[in-house]
């Protein structure tokens, strides 16, 4: 393994940070929100799954 001199390696670093593109506060907040929304939909999604599992067994294991 070859070692690094430390001062090369926080100048690769900088480099390699300034290459980056930072999303603009814009794209942040619809994604943010786009996630928000996207939980909500899968949260109200498996409610209603959990309430027709619940209400089959429900009804399977009235019959006993």
């Amino acid at each position: 393994m070859a070692t690094t001199n430390p001062l090369q390696f926080v100048q690769e670093v900088r480099a390699q940070v300034s290459k980056v593109v930072w999303p603009t506060r814009r794209e942040v907040l619809v994604t943010s929100v786009m996630v928000f929304i996207m939980a909500m939909l899968t949260a109200v999604f498996f409610f209603f799954v959990d309430w027709l599992i619940r209400l089959g067994l429900q009804g399977i294991l009235g019959m006993f």
